[in-house]
């Protein structure tokens, strides 16, 4: 049986109390000027295992560093959102908020908080940002969208940033994780932007037709791991792979993730170009940064990678 979409409409109430209270935190944060932009998780370990950042002093600390926190330290009004959210637990003598908050573009965005080691974790960080970045480059010019898939949508910052280039697209946004499709609704309800949800593992769980998918696939060898972090086989490029030749059959694609570098050879971009001819599309592929999350190279997974390089590839009809 299909699942039925859930929506978040601007000005509309979401499915509980609770997430309303997050949607308003949201609203609340952006009125302080409240800023933070999540850095990966290995520079992340390293901040807070400073002398300094042992409990926090701010609202950055609370809700970008993950810092424990007296009750004072909050203002009232906002300690009194995170409880009615239920995303507030007891941590070190004071609490500790379940989630995080950072920019990305000109909206605030809820994720989990670090350390994001659940298996319904929900990740944004730097590959985030450049995602963006790469659709605020490619979509402009493109023409009208009637319909974009943000497949693997996780906090739904890649369509919620999307929707001011793309006005009128209806925003579908699809993702194998619950928590994350919740977050992403609440996100949009505080970005004001109406989406809707799709719990689904493929562009399969998609009905009807779409002009364009957009995707921010996981690429690192981790099957052990969140769900957010393991890109499968071909060194963690086999799942971009599989969301990128199945939105190709029904759609253009603009495809960011990470390829492993072996030999000075990239695997995902030798396997797009051999298939999608027989698709009716082309393919242009571009390395974005030559070099990320250079500490998985010690990992026995990736013995003989050389680098692991952020790629955009843009997939359009012939």
């Amino acid at each position: 049986m299909r699942r039925p979409l859930l929506r978040a409409l601007p000005g509309k109430p979401l499915v509980s109390p609770g997430d309303g209270a997050l949607a308003e935190l949201l609203r609340r944060l952006k009125a302080l000027d409240y800023d933070f932009v999540t850095v990966t998780p290995a520079t992340h370990a390293r901040i807070v295992a400073r002398a300094d950042k042992k409990r926090a002093r701010t609202l950055r600390d609370v809700f970008g560093w993950s810092l424990p926190f007296a009750r004072e330290t909050l203002p009232a009004d906002l300690f009194a959102l995170l409880e009615q959210a239920g995303a507030i637990e007891a941590a070190e003598g004071g609490y500790r908020s379940r989630v995080r908050v950072s920019r990305v573009g000109a909206h605030l965005f809820l994720h989990s908080a670090y350390p994001t080691n659940a298996k319904d974790a929900v990740f944004l960080g730097p590959d985030t940002n450049r995602f963006v970045r790469f659709l605020a480059a490619e979509l402009p010019g493109r023409g009208a969208v009637s319909r974009l898939i943000d497949m693997g949508a996780g906090s739904g910052a890649g369509a919620i940033c999307a929707a001011a280039m793309l006005p009128g697209a209806r925003l579908t946004l699809v993702d194998s994780n619950p928590e994350a499709l919740r977050l992403a609704r609440i996100n949009a309800d505080a970005a004001g932007v109406e989406v809707e949800t799709i719990h689904g593992v493929s562009v399969d769980a998609v009905p009807g037709a779409f002009d364009l998918l957009i995707a921010n696939p996981p690429y690192i060898v981790d099957r052990d791991g969140p769900a957010y972090r393991d890109g499968g086989a071909m060194n963690g490029a086999a799942l971009a792979l599989e969301w990128a030749l199945a939105g190709a059959r029904r759609g253009d694609v603009l495809l960011y993730t990470g390829a492993a570098i072996v030999d000075g050879e990239d695997a995902l971009r030798a396997a797009l170009e051999a298939a999608l001819p027989a698709l009716g599309r082309t393919l242009r592929y571009e390395e974005l940064d030559p070099d990320v999350f250079g500490e998985e190279l010690d990992a026995p997974a990736y013995q003989g990678v050389e680098r692991i390089a952020a790629i955009g590839a843009v997939i359009s009809a012939q």
